[in-house]
């Protein structure tokens, strides 16, 4: 089994290097490591013999564009290096690598980036905590207009490393080399747009090290969940499988519980059932083969339905209205400790009231699914879950608070646990965007937790499983392709 792809903040890949130094590897012998990867990418964009500009800033990141140059050069393509700023006022390991370099030093804004075949932009890295202005601002407006391809080093100038949000303005790349480990402005939006294709290097930080330093934050992607998809045995029947139960909403609100609840079915639960209102029965009774239908008045019926304990998962939400009835029934199904999903309505519904839903599903496994106005709806008033820039740190802090997983939907949605664990999607397909396909998720997810895949992964799996469903679909999806797109993506995982 491949390792799950971890994924650092600055501040951990800044420990992970002071580690790795304190062990015995220099710092300077990082950066010359950093600076041949920077190199060798540049080769792969570069003809012989080409030019290559090179902007280089004023700390760590130039240095590893100083060493990338004097290597560039010595293997024979023609190499111009810009600097912000001065020579004498570089420090540390940066001022070290640029006596390697023994070509003119040039200001950077001024650069003839038009005239180069690849431009290397190593103006700043993950440190950078402001907007860029004045000499830094007009170099990357000048390197973005000269259309020519861009490698990054480590991230794209001007993304801030821990959100993936722009400092005013942003160097837009071909190509990204960064070391060790990703980071989440290549996960994240927009910063993974800025990146181009990400290459990840190896410097010599071993994987202990940045699981000591980081260890907690992923790549959402097969190595991390793949070994919890359930793989039926011979001797498997259907009862093994989990009983998914889907509520409806009243006679004209049936289409999005019946998606949710063939998603589930698909996903493998071995017995789905709607929970229609008695004025909605004949209306889901008439589009269902498969899965089954139950009467269930409101939350007096939802009671009355889950005395039964082969129900072991259940979605609230899909289309089920806005109202204290719908509050009601999210009290009975949190009482009677089944695994849950909610989404939609079921949030909606506590618009303004989440502390009625602190800690609420510590005692039985819980995702919820908002996306960006759910979440600010549900979470309304409270401005320590609202405020922070990072999605990340967002989705953590409302994991923490509700006691349940988090799935903050989007381009790049971000799945965190109440322990603080948390994962980035990013096989997302614009394709998503149509009605009724966060139902369908809500139905993957709840047909894992079904069949005893933990919270966690079943949401990383379903979001993921969802995601790889609609890009194999690609123009003219609609929500009801999604849940007969699942067996393919399966296939793929199990075998």
């Amino acid at each position: 089994m491949t390792a799950p792809e971890l994924v650092l903040t600055p501040h951990e890949m800044k420990q992970a290097d002071r580690e790795t130094i304190e062990s015995g590897i220099p710092g300077i012998e990082l950066m010359r490591r950093a600076g041949h990867a920077v190199a060798d990418a540049a080769e792969k964009l570069a003809s012989p013999g080409s030019r290559i500009v090179v902007a280089a800033g004023p700390g760590q990141n130039g240095g590893d564009g100083f060493i990338a140059a004097a290597l560039l050069a010595e293997r024979g393509y023609r190499v111009s290096l810009g600097l912000l700023g001065t020579p004498d006022r570089l420090t540390g390991d940066a001022a070290e690598a640029a006596k390697g370099w023994t070509g003119a030093v040039e200001r950077a804004e001024e650069q003839p980036f038009g005239e180069a075949d690849v431009i290397i932009d190593a103006l700043f890295g993950t440190g950078l905590t402001r907007d860029l202005e004045g000499a830094a601002r007009l170099t990357v407006e000048r390197m973005n207009a000269s259309d020519r391809p861009i490698l990054a080093v480590d991230l794209p100038s001007g993304i801030d490393g821990d959100t993936g949000e722009v400092r005013g303005v942003a160097v837009k790349a071909t190509w990204t080399v960064t070391f060790a480990a990703r980071k989440p402005c290549h996960l994240l939006m927009p910063g993974r747009s800025y990146c181009g294709l990400v290459e990840v290097a190896d410097i010599g930080i071993v994987r202990t090290t940045l699981e000591a330093k980081g260890g907690t934050l992923f790549a959402n992607n097969p190595d991390l969940w793949n070994h919890t998809l359930p793989r039926p045995g011979l001797s498997s029947h259907k009862y093994e499988r989990g009983h998914t139960l889907v509520a409806s909403g009243g006679a004209t609100r049936t289409g999005a519980a019946r998606l949710a609840a063939r998603a589930a079915l698909r996903i493998g639960s071995g017995l789905v059932t709607v929970a229609s209102p008695p004025e909605a029965l004949g209306v889901n009774a008439a589009h269902l083969t498969a899965v089954m239908l139950r009467g269930c008045d409101g939350p007096e019926g939802l009671n009355t339905i889950l005395q039964d304990p082969r129900f072991n998962a259940l979605v609230l939400g899909p289309a089920l209205g806005i109202h204290a009835g719908t509050r009601a029934m999210v009290v009975v199904a949190v009482h009677a400790r089944r695994s849950l999903v909610l989404d939609a309505d079921a949030l909606t519904s506590f618009e303004g009231l989440a502390s009625e839903l602190h800690g609420a599903f510590r005692y039985a496994p819980t995702v919820l699914t908002p996306h960006d106005g759910e979440f600010s709806r549900l979470f309304k008033g409270h401005a320590d879950l609202l405020d922070p820039t990072s999605k990340i740190e967002r989705a953590r802090r409302a994991a923490a608070y509700t006691g349940a997983v988090m799935v903050l939907k989007g381009a790049d949605t971000v799945i965190a646990a109440p322990d603080g664990r948390a994962a980035i999607n990013e096989n997302g397909t614009p394709y998503l965007a149509t009605a009724g396909s966060g139902d369908t998720l809500c139905g993957l997810i709840a047909g894992l937790m079904a069949q005893s895949v933990p919270a966690f992964e079943a949401a990383c799996a379903g979001v993921w499983i969802h995601a790889e469903a609609g890009a194999s679909f690609g123009p003219g999806l609609i929500a009801e392709d999604l849940a007969e797109l699942v067996p393919g993506v399966l296939r793929d995982l199990l075998t």
